[in-house]
Order: C-alpha cells, then structure tokens, then sequence
C-alpha cells in the first residue's frame, strides 16, 4: 500500500493545470481562481481623509495640554469637500468620517472631544499631528499587486478588488467534473426499496462537496455493474471532462469492474493507500481526463474526496495550494487504532477553559455518514501510533462549517 503523502505527491505531478481563461465581472467572480496578477489602478484611499467624526485642525504649534480653541469655519462631508482652507491653528472643519482632509488640516480632533458653542469648538483633549487621519494609499499603492494570480477570489478579495474600481476579472476557467455511482444495489431517493437496495447517498455528497468549487458538474447517475456499460460511460464521460470521479468499483470483489475497464482503456498510477477509510482509491488517466475511482462507502467517498480530489481540483485550475489547517487538541475519550494505516477520525472540537479539545463522533464504521452529520473536523492518528487514550494529544484537521472541506492556510 502507498503512503498518503507519496500518493498526493504523485497525483500532483499528474495534475497540468487549465490554460484556458475568461474574463467575468466581479459579482460572478465569487469561488474563482485569479488567472493573472491583478495591479492596483489607483491609490487607496485616493485622498487623505478622516478616520473619525470630527473637526480637522493644524496640530503644529498647539499646546499638548490644556484648553484649545478653534473658530469652525466650513465643512466636509463624505463627497463633498469644504472649500475653505486652514491657514492656522486657530480654525477648524467640521469633519466626518471618510470625507476629504482639508487643506491645511492635519489631524482630527473627535466629535466626542469637543464642546461646541455656536462656531466656537472647545477642547482639553490632546490633539498631535496625524491623529486619525487615513492617509492616501494607506490601504494599497497605485501599481501594487492586490491579487496574484492562482489567489481564490472570496468575497473579501472581490470587495477590495471592487474598493480599487475594478469592474472585471481574468478566471481560470471552470474544470468539467464527470461524477458516477457504481452498482447494482443504488437507487435514487424517493424510489421504493426492493429487497436488498440502498439509496445512493455518495453522488449527492459528491455534488453537494463539488458546489463549493470552481466547476462545472457533470451529473452522470448511476452505472450498473456491467463492464461493458462502464467501459461506454467512462469513455464518453472523459471526452466531455477534465475529471471523472467515480465511487464503489475499485476494491477487490467480484462485481467491481471500474478498475479493470481503467486499465483497458486509460492508465492507473497508483491503486490502494495506507489510509483508513478509503484504502481503495485508484487514481488514473482516460484520455487527457485525471480519474478518481473512490471507493463505495460512504465515509470512504467523502475522506478520499477531501483528501485527494479537491486539492487535485484546485491545482488543475492553478492555485498555489497550501496545506490544511491542523489545530492541536486533547482527546476526550479514546480511539482504538492498529498501526500501518494513517486515520482520518471524525471528530467535534470545542473550547473549553481556553483547551481545545476533541472527540471521535461515535463508530467509526466506514458505511456511518451519521458520524459525519455533526463533524466539525478530522481528528489525524499516524500511521505509527496505536490506540489513542483520554487526554493524548491529538491533531486535527479544520473542517469548513457549511461546505465541508478542509480549511487552508492563508485561504479565506
């Protein structure tokens, strides 16, 4: 069996990310991928303004302490600067938070601070020079980079994107995701149960997982397990897809044809992973489509998939990726665990008494998705340690709390 890391080494050497970009307005941008680097156009903020509501003065030559007085003689609003001048430290400007620093001020005197008697403000409050004053370019310099390419486009980036006036971005385009179930037991839910019939519940984890993503899906059902139909399904599907996913098929029984229609009509690299659930993972080639055979069960699906497909889907659309967040944590209870095979446990972390700790979520049984409903992380036993006690310490891996996946360094 391949160590993890030497299966994830070697599946990122297969990936050739997508050449292929768009430009789309910021507000469809949402989850993309920057395809080049993005400069800023202007400076921001693009005046000097103030941080506070207030009144703008010229610090130089006040006393620190003591009463000061000023004589307000205009006001700026945000977007619409006063047309007087400071020419002294005997003046003030009404100011608000955002508007244009007048010319002459230096520093803003809070609202708060001040005592105002007709046009007269008075103050006790130390007033130095810069005082909350927001300065041009305090946020970014005209030329400078605020986003590089392969950078995720959040919510957050495009809002500092949109601040600097940019109406559009270059995108990678989306990846094409083929997704299979395999056997002859699966139904869709809402259909009646014959006798030894399950529903399908890894397809719609797969789709659910793969919204979160850059792509476009390809929903292609259920395959039966008939090699012929396989072989036909695998080979359409790659023409149309950069990535096919496909779960059950590619363990050892006697009705799992997947892996051997693979390697009839495309290429496997690398097949079993010393890894617990999802041992079976086989990754491969048809035509210029990267095949992901995860195994059938539903935990099994869903580690291989977090583990190994959606990172593969990040570099195929060019991000620089960077690893999972791992937190310390204490372990409540114990974790039975044999060496040889590193496990992916889930797990519930909480704080308690500024500890973090963690505990499994119930059997660990590669069929119970039930121990995935409340998971909020994937507690990491090496594949060198035995069974884990109350009160080791354990690492565990950050899950996201509505899409589910890892949390990456660096990566909002």
């Amino acid at each position: 069996m391949l160590n993890p890391d030497l299966a994830f080494r070697k599946l990122a050497a297969l990936v050739e990310p997508l050449e292929e970009t768009e430009d789309v307005a910021l507000a469809d941008a949402v989850g993309r991928v920057a395809a080049v680097d993005v400069p800023a156009p202007v400076d921001l903020p693009p005046f000097d303004s103030s941080a506070m509501d207030g009144f703008a003065v010229n610090a130089e030559g006040l006393d620190f302490d003591g009463e000061k007085r000023f004589e307000v003689i205009d006001r700026s609003l945000a977007g619409r600067p006063a047309n007087q001048e400071i020419k002294d430290s005997s003046s003030a400007i009404r100011v608000f938070t955002g508007a244009v620093m007048p010319r002459g001020s230096n520093a803003v005197v809070l609202q708060e601070d001040v005592d105002l008697d007709g046009d007269v403000a008075r103050t006790e409050a130390r007033v130095q020079t810069e005082q909350n004053v927001r300065h041009r370019g305090q946020d970014v310099r005209r030329g400078s980079l605020v986003c590089k390419s392969g950078t995720p486009l959040t919510a957050y980036r495009l809002s500092w994107l949109a601040a600097c006036g940019i109406e559009k971005v270059r995108v990678k385009r989306r990846a094409r995701v083929a997704v299979f179930s395999t056997g002859d037991e699966l139904v869709e839910a809402g259909t009646p149960l014959a006798e030894g019939q399950i529903y399908d519940s890894n397809r719609f984890a797969l789709l659910a997982l793969l919204r979160e993503k850059p792509v476009d899906t390809l929903d292609m059902g259920c395959l039966p397990d008939k090699p012929a139909e396989v072989r036909k399904a695998l080979e359409r599907a790659a023409a149309n897809a950069d990535i096919l996913v496909t779960s059950g098929g590619v363990s050892v029984g006697t009705a799992d044809y997947v892996k051997s229609v693979v390697e009839e009509i495309g290429t496997l690299d690398f097949w079993k992973i010393a890894l617990k659930p999802g041992k079976p993972l086989a990754v491969g080639r048809i035509g210029d489509a990267l095949f992901f055979g995860l195994p059938g069960n539903p935990v099994s699906t869903i580690v291989t998939y977090l583990l190994f497909v959606a990172p593969a889907i990040d570099l195929l659309g060019g991000q620089d990726l960077a690893p999972p967040i791992m937190v310390p944590a204490v372990l409540d209870g114990g974790i039975k665990h044999s060496r040889g095979r590193r496990e992916y446990v889930r797990g519930v972390m909480r704080t308690e008494d500024r500890v973090v700790r963690v505990a499994a979520t119930g059997d660990q049984g590669s069929n119970r998705l039930a121990t995935f409903a409340d998971a909020n992380c994937l507690i990491v036993v090496g594949e060198d340690c035995g069974d884990l006690c109350e009160g080791d310490h354990v690492q565990a891996m950050v899950l996201s709390g509505v899409a589910g996946h890892p949390i990456r360094e660096g990566v909002a």
